[in-house]
């Protein structure tokens, strides 16, 4: 299973980013999938995640009210939709997926299986 994630770039806070996670399997639509963000020197961190049918959807703390994760089943993706960035949302961010029989979705960085390649969104002041 490959992960090929897009949408990051350069801009400045208070505008909007759209990330976008496709999932190479054709079965994708069966993979619970998430979003995490990492900056140099620290752990990387728990973003968003959306269980397989899209019905349980959990978000971190820091991100709760302005970032929206969704899935797209025509493309096997699942999307960030990030509004209102600030400086500290400036990181990597890397998808993610893993396998689950049950409609749950995952938190944890040790739950999946799969990585994307990471795409780096900067927000400036």
């Amino acid at each position: 299973v490959q992960l090929q994630a897009s949408g990051g770039g350069l801009v400045q806070a208070g505008d909007s980013l759209r990330l976008s996670c496709v999932v190479s399997d054709r079965t994708g639509s069966d993979y619970v999938m998430g979003w995490f963000r990492q900056v140099p020197g620290k752990e990387r961190e728990f973003v968003a995640s959306i269980s397989r049918s899209g019905r349980r959807i959990y978000y971190g703390d820091a991100v709760k009210g302005r970032f929206t994760i969704s899935r797209d089943m025509s493309k096997n993706a699942a999307d960030l939709q990030m509004n209102s960035l600030k400086p500290e949302d400036t990181a990597v961010y890397y998808c993610a997926a893993t396998w689950r029989r049950w409609d749950t979705a995952a938190r944890e960085v040790g739950e999946y299986d799969y990585w994307g390649q990471g795409t780096q969104v900067t927000v400036s002041s």
